[in-house]
């Protein structure tokens, strides 16, 4: 008797561990199907865009989100600290675009450092919440992650270029499931548009750099300088790109080097894909439905800007 009550003890206890464990994997797989990535606004420098309005987002950039299944909120410049965790605790990853502010003294820096803070120690304890940076946006996390500008002359301006893969671009996550044959294109064909006067060039002479990101690609500047033009965190889902993804599908100004080959369109919706889906590993939410609603793009109309600007569409803030 006393062993028949011992093995029921034992099949009950097996049994919740069981269940439990059932549980437990049911909520490490949980993906988030309503993901909203976040855009930092960049501030209006152009005197002929200042009538619209003080920051922008450039279209393209919510155009490539969008195309990826994720919705857009745009973060302004002009808020509180508490008002920007506030944000954070309701969004699923973060945008850091391209543009031409300062990456130590502006309120695009200041912002970026509130939010990159936030997702470091999100990161590390389990919550996950990805960051991704082009062009200047890159630059920044760089800043952000060593401290110092470390940047230098490294001129890329309107060309298209292929990249100078690393032994770690087979390995990483942003690249992980491309096709062969995008892969070798990618080292090949002129897929990347760049479209920046600086660029890093010291990421192996920086140990905080080196201990953060894996680098991924270099590519070479008109001036001859070697810079790094993909990387990737480590530990972090941090991600950033000297080059702009966006344009190859959602760009179109025929005095500028966009790519628009088969294989540059294949890259950009497959990067916009990681990154949303990245986001949807994040179970940030808004506390209700309405909120959300009032929070995102859709609440504002973008401005075509096609005959004072580079790009087809702008949104003001």
């Amino acid at each position: 008797m006393q062993l028949c009550s011992f093995l029921g003890v034992l099949f009950v206890w097996g049994y919740f561990c069981s269940h439990e464990a059932k549980l437990i994997g049911r909520k490490q797989n949980i993906v988030n199907d309503r993901p909203v990535i976040g855009i930092l606004t960049q501030i209006v420098s152009d005197a002929a865009m200042k009538q619209y309005g003080s920051t922008y987002i450039p279209a393209s950039y919510v155009k490539y989100i969008e195309s990826a299944g994720s919705r857009v909120m745009p973060i302004k410049l002009t808020l509180t600290t508490p008002q920007y965790e506030n944000i954070f605790s309701r969004i699923n990853g973060l945008l850091l675009i391209g543009g031409a502010s300062n990456l130590e003294t502006s309120d695009f820096a200041r912002v970026s450092k509130i939010f990159y803070q936030l997702a470091l120690k999100a990161n590390e304890a389990g919550d996950y919440f990805p960051v991704w940076g082009t062009c200047l946006g890159m630059q920044l996390l760089t800043v952000l992650v060593s401290g110092h500008n470390l940047l230098t002359r490294a001129t890329a301006v309107n060309v298209a270029l292929p990249l100078n893969l690393t032994q770690a671009a087979f390995s990483s996550r942003m690249f992980d499931g491309f096709p062969k044959e995008l892969m070798k294109a990618l080292q090949r064909e002129p897929l990347t548009g760049h479209f920046h006067h600086y660029g890093l060039a010291a990421f192996k002479q920086n140990k905080d750099l080196m201990d953060f990101f894996s680098l991924v690609s270099t590519n070479v500047g008109e001036n001859g300088v070697n810079f790094i033009s993909t990387i990737e965190g480590k530990k972090f889902p941090f991600y950033g790109v000297q080059w702009h993804p966006e344009v190859n599908r959602f760009q179109w100004d025929h005095t500028l080097s966009f790519p628009h080959s088969p294989h540059a369109v294949q890259l950009s919706s497959l990067l916009a894909q990681f990154f949303v889906n990245e986001g949807r590993r994040s179970l940030h939410k808004f506390d209700d439905f309405k909120e959300e609603a009032l929070k995102l793009i859709y609440s504002y109309t973008p401005v075509f800007a096609g005959n004072f600007s580079g790009y087809e569409q702008i949104y003001f803030f």
